[in-house]
């Protein structure tokens, strides 16, 4: 069942079609076309607008406050896991120095 089937050796092999090894680009394109850089405007590519300031502000705003939110509460359970660590390893000391009298 799980061992593999293989051809018999008199079986001819599969043909293939032979892949192209060498690339020629077309005759018409060249590779040195020359690029002109983008003609100065004076504007700032981003115009600000004082609404989009103002959605700008309260979006970082929001996410300082999630990102704070959640920094907390990863501190807040190291605090809580410390803690009780802390405690089982109180009670587990009392509890071997009890028996040892």
């Amino acid at each position: 069942m799980f061992t593999p089937k293989y051809p018999p050796h008199d079986t001819p092999p599969i043909p293939t079609t032979p892949t192209p090894t060498t690339y020629s680009p077309a005759p018409h394109i060249s590779d040195h076309t020359p690029v002109r850089p983008a003609p100065a405007t004076g504007r700032p590519f981003v115009q600000l607008t004082p609404g989009s300031v103002l959605t700008l502000a309260a979006g970082g705003g929001a996410l300082v406050l999630v990102v704070g939110a959640v920094l907390v509460s990863m501190l807040l359970a190291v605090a809580v896991t410390a803690a009780s660590v802390a405690v089982c390893a109180v009670t587990v000391r009392s509890i071997l120095k009890s028996d040892r009298r």
